[in-house]
């Protein structure tokens, strides 16, 4: 018989305290030597823990206090049923017992008939009847005893109805594995080592890294997982929680704990007598050496299919020990559908040894966070309202840490409010010691150059291009390619977008340490990074030689600093001043000094005696510099000079001997009447912002010799121009078809700077007040062949050239609030995949879209390195946007198709996006992505250089067209997705949505028409981001919540914000399930 429904059982009703997995009732005599000998082997094989009775309990007339608690304690029942067992009072007793547990807490049981009849044992015939008779006869006399029998009698008819084996004349080994295998059945995965409750948030890990396993497994070769992440992160629990969850599939399983703790306490052959013992069963193993124990595993295992988890790998050499090979791991010596996990720190370990998948360890969200918090912090699930600030305050402190978000939670528990406040206050100047011991862990492993190298980016570097990190660590004396890639490496820092980034509670380990240096004297320390040890250290006004890098920032008011110390700061080598209050003077600076950063900089020069001659960057933002200092200095090493709304700087420093600097910014420096003639000298000058310097009068001649000149920003320059200039530029070369000219245009020089500044991919840059009608000026012939993206937004054009229609590289062309009735054709603009034609009041006639499109590998690409602010603040108004934006344009004719060509040309734009390699998908429209945004900051995609964050389109329309199914008269607003018949469907690719939208009624009305959205939400993100929009994809609808202030994000603009923000509801909307068939 098999044996499937033995009693009802669930993991959640099982006995609090299980010690034992199986506890097997039987008769010693009958079956000790063979077939329970044998049972109890199999049993340990599978690592299935068995409570094996000594014959020394069975004395007396009770049950021995430890035979009770065997039975009490264990979470499955095999009671062998034998000739002689109902004859063993023991026996009985063990059984009426193990009733017992079953009635108060049900567990399974499962009878197996040995050498006798089931029936006999069912009836309490036979045999059975003789030994009953025995018992009775013996305790006539004794009523208890009587009683004592009955209940013998009835606990063994209870269990021998159960559906069971009846083994007689069947082959031993084939019926134990069978019992084995349904013991393993019945369990399932073990209990996890921790509480259920206290696993947070680690369900949706779990089934990321089981999809792993099974993906593994398909290929029915040894597969390998790396678990990686930062200390205290929660990599153990999770591989923990994934070896309970999968370890019954395996024919052999061991978990080694903390491989690190072995390897040095017991040197290699430690971690192979954990993994020997385990295969063998035995215990006290002898093993001579690691060359044995590679012999030993591969005998024993090499046509097993295991399980092995390897926990806290933090050498190479951990693992090596195995094989004697680098890349081979414990591959060669296990059976073809084994998996190994190896759980580590250093993600350089596991490549090393051949790992490919790695599973990073992520902070918990902040949901997760908050439930794991309210379980320490208030033993509840949920958080106490007067608590409410405080702890997000911690979470903000912790950034989904576990181990920080239970040791913090935990010390808070019981206290009231003020005491909250006082415990986070102390917590963020003095730090949690049992939180930086673990994190310290990683730290202390390191290499005294990657120690210091960490300790800058903690101190100085942190939220920096990894451009600018790598060059003042080279400038440091390190070697930042390698020392970098240790430290991501053993997740000590991240990377995202090309910033370099460290979790808060790693940046406060950093400055913990250096703090140790010297806990009371802050100049005794080799960095300074806080305000108030900075305040100290100027108090003080003592020489040092120790003190480096001074990196300050202060983004709300502070009092009032001194900083005549920084004058004694023997060897500074990094300076970073933020928005602090200095007052005094300063007589000197270090020699030594490569950077120099200081905003609202309060003096009027630069020490005299300052020698500059290291100096790589030099940025004196809202300074009060009236010169930065007399005469000419060697400056053979600057590369930056940003001296920006320095609003009483009167004269630009000679720059002779500063040949290598590729970048001047004086945006705002209104007092500033000429440039110094040495700038002609700068051949490797790339960037010269002149922005708003509203008294310049002249630039010198030698600009224009500048070859390597990629900007030149004269916006707001409005006594600068002499006509004779402009002219004179159109011979020179030094305006290559990749420069910009950003600045006032006058009339007779407007056709030749609008050709160069079309020739710059980011199109035209200036402002609506300068928008004059240049419609006539535009070039009747396609000769701008570079460019991609042109911006004529409010620059009153009455017709557009035909010439635009041939610009084959244009991908996104903004005509936004001008007076053209048409367009010139646009079918051939395959690259094209944004246009404007917003509040083009006039507008009747849309020409042919595209027909078909072709993407460029990355969107946003741009191979000018600008300084990071500056270059973000150029781009800002060319990204994200993706689409046909059509909001009103009162007469448009011809709207069905319109909406017909919309239709086909999102389409088309995500035919070709599905087999780009964009690291993720994002196609929605208006507004939406500032929500996702605002949700999703620690996501990979949000960081992700080349993605399309938006696609959607904004025409007049008031029907839904009958391409999309799923048509709905909206309620409240919100867009109801139904999401069931497609969860588990692997031909979708993302669904479109149709909304039809108007201005409210109650209101002026300002837009009197209807207007149609049109959206794609791709599967990617469906995947990605379950829940969003209160909606899960394991529920049956999803729910997107369609907000009046998304709509005005995209309606107002940027240029008519003098607008009255209107409101707008939804009339009605539909949706279409995308295949792939649909984009083909």
């Amino acid at each position: 018989m098999s044996s499937n429904a033995i009693v009802q059982y669930t993991a959640s009703s099982s006995h609090a305290i299980n010690r034992y997995d199986v506890f097997v009732s039987f008769r010693g005599e009958d079956t000790r030597n063979n077939f329970t000998g044998f049972l109890f082997q199999a049993l340990r094989r599978k690592a299935i823990y068995a409570f094996k009775d000594d014959e020394d309990l069975k004395k007396g007339e009770s049950i021995a206090p430890e035979l009770l608690h065997a039975i009490q304690s264990s979470r499955l029942f095999i009671v062998v049923f034998s000739k002689n067992y109902a004859s063993s009072t023991w026996c009985l007793r063990e059984l009426a017992e193990i009733r017992n547990c079953v009635q108060t807490s049900p567990r399974p049981v499962i009878p197996v008939f040995y050498d006798v009849d089931p029936s006999v044992v069912r009836k309490q015939s036979e045999c059975y009847e003789n030994a009953f008779a025995e018992h009775e006869k013996r305790f006539r006399e004794d009523k208890a005893k009587m009683e004592e029998a009955e209940r013998w009698r009835e606990a063994l008819r209870q269990v021998a109805n159960l559906s069971g084996w009846d083994i007689r004349n069947k082959p031993q080994y084939v019926q134990i594995e069978e019992i084995v295998q349904n013991v393993i059945n019945t369990l399932g995965p073990k209990i996890c080592s921790l509480p259920k409750d206290e696993l947070v948030g680690i369900e949706h890990r779990l089934e990321e890294l089981v999809g792993i396993e099974r993906r593994l497994q398909s290929v029915n070769n040894v597969g390998v997982v790396g678990i990686s992440g930062m200390s205290g992160i929660g990599k153990t629990t999770l591989a923990r929680a994934l070896y309970e969850r999968i370890y019954h599939q395996y024919d052999f399983h061991c978990f080694i704990d903390d491989v690190s703790k072995i390897y040095r306490d017991s040197s290699s052959l430690g971690v192979q007598k954990q993994l020997i013992s385990q295969s063998l069963n035995e215990k006290n193993l002898e093993i001579s050496n690691s060359c044995d124990g590679t012999c030993l595993i591969w005998s024993r295992l090499h046509n097993v299919r295991a399980l092995v988890v390897l926990d806290n790998v933090d050498e190479v050499e951990q693992l090596r020990m195995f094989t004697g090979k680098r890349d081979t791991l414990l591959r060669e010596c296990l059976g073809r559908g084994s998996i190994i996990i190896v759980v580590s720190r250093d993600e350089h370990i596991l490549r090393t040894h051949g790992v490919n998948d790695i599973y990073q360890v992520q902070p918990l969200n902040d949901e997760n966070a908050m439930q794991l918090f309210c379980r320490n912090a208030f033993k509840v699930n949920h958080i106490l309202s007067d608590y409410e600030k405080l702890a997000w305050d911690v979470l903000s402190y912790a950034e989904g840490h576990p181990l920080a978000i239970e040791v913090i939670g935990s010390s808070l528990f019981g206290r009231n409010v003020s005491q909250w406040e006082s415990a986070l206050a102390r917590l963020k100047e003095k730090k949690s010691k049992n939180i930086m011991d673990v994190l310290r862990i990683s730290f202390d492993q390191l290499d005294e150059e990657d120690k210091e190298i960490f300790l800058d980016i903690a101190c100085a570097l942190c939220h920096h291009d990894e451009e600018y990190v790598t060059e003042v660590l080279k400038f440091r004396g390190f070697h930042p390619e390698y020392g970098l890639q240790v430290l991501l490496d053993k997740s000590l820092i991240s990377k995202r977008s090309g910033i370099i980034d460290m979790h808060r509670l790693l940046k406060d380990l950093g400055r913990y340490i250096v703090k140790e240096e010297s806990p009371k004297e802050p100049l005794k320390r080799s960095r300074l990074c806080n305000y108030q040890d900075f305040c100290k250290a100027m108090s003080n006004n003592q020489t040092t030689e120790i003190l480096e890098v001074v990196a300050v920032y202060l983004l709300r008011n502070s009092k009032t600093v001194r900083v005549d110390g920084l004058s004694k700061i023997r060897h500074l080598k990094y300076l970073r001043v933020g928005y602090v209050n200095c007052s005094g003077s300063l007589s000197h600076l270090s020699s030594e000094l490569g950077y120099l950063i200081w905003h609202n900089y309060p003096f009027e020069c630069l020490p005299q005696s300052f020698q500059p001659h290291k100096l790589v960057e030099l940025l004196l933002r809202g300074s009060s510099i009236q010169r930065l200092w007399s005469g000419t200095k060697v400056l053979p090493n600057l590369k930056r000079l940003d001296l920006s709304y320095s609003r009483k700087l009167v004269e630009m420093p000679d720059v002779a001997e500063a040949l290598n600097l590729e970048g001047i910014i004086l945006e705002e420096c209104i007092q500033l009447r000429k440039l110094s003639p040495s700038i002609g000298l700068l051949s490797k000058l790339t960037i010269l912002s002149l922005r708003n310097c509203k008294n310049l009068v002249s630039l010198p001649n030698s600009i224009l010799g500048l070859n390597s000149l990629e900007y030149l920003g004269v916006y707001g320059c409005s006594k600068l121009f002499k006509n004779e200039l402009l002219d004179e530029a159109r011979n020179t070369k030094h305006l290559k078809k990749r420069c910009l000219v950003d600045g006032p245009i006058h009339s007779h020089s407007k056709s030749h700077l609008i050709k160069k500044m079309l020739l710059w991919p980011l199109g035209l840059l200036y402002s609506r007040a300068q928008r004059e009608s240049v419609s006539c000026l535009l070039p009747s012939s396609p000769t701008l062949p570079c460019l991609r993206v042109l911006d004529l937004r409010f620059c009153n054009l009455v017709k557009i050239p035909d010439a635009i229609g041939k610009l084959s590289c244009l991908e996104k062309l903004n005509l936004k609030g001008n007076n053209f009735v048409t367009l010139p054709n646009l079918k051939d603009l395959f690259r094209l995949y944004y246009l404007n034609l917003e509040n083009c009041k006039r507008l009747k006639y849309l020409p042919d879209l595209p027909s078909r499109t072709h993407l460029p590998l990355n969107l946003y690409s741009y191979p000018i390195q600008y300084f990071v602010s500056f270059r973000d603040r150029i781009i800002e108004d060319y990204k994200d946007m993706t689409g046909l934006m059509m909001f009103n344009c009162p007469e448009i004719v011809e709207r069905e198709r319109c909406t017909s060509m919309t239709v086909s040309w999102m389409l088309q734009i995500l035919q070709v996006c599905m087999f780009l390699p964009y690291t993720f998908l994002l196609l929605i429209s208006f507004g939406f992505e500032k929500k996702l945004l605002t949700h999703n900051k620690t996501q990979s995609w949000y960081n992700s250089e080349c993605f399309i964050p938006s696609i959607g389109s904004i025409i007049p329309g008031s029907e839904i067209p009958m391409w999309f199914n799923n048509q709905v008269v909206s309620m409240d607003n919100s867009i109801i997705i139904d999401v069931s018949p497609f969860v588990h469907d692997n031909n979708w690719v993302g669904v479109v949505c149709c909304v039809i939208f108007s201005e409210n009624v109650s209101r002026n009305s300002i837009y009197n028409l209807d207007h149609m959205w049109l959206f794609y939400y791709s599967r990617q993100e469906f995947r990605r981001e379950q829940g969003i929009f209160q909606g899960k994809l394991d529920i049956r609808n999803l729910r997107l919540t369609f907000t009046l202030e998304d709509v005005k994000i995209l309606c107002i603009s940027k240029v008519d914000r003098f607008l009255e923000f209107a409101d707008f509801e939804v009339k009605k909307y539909a949706y279409r399930w995308v295949n792939k068939q649909d984009l083909q």
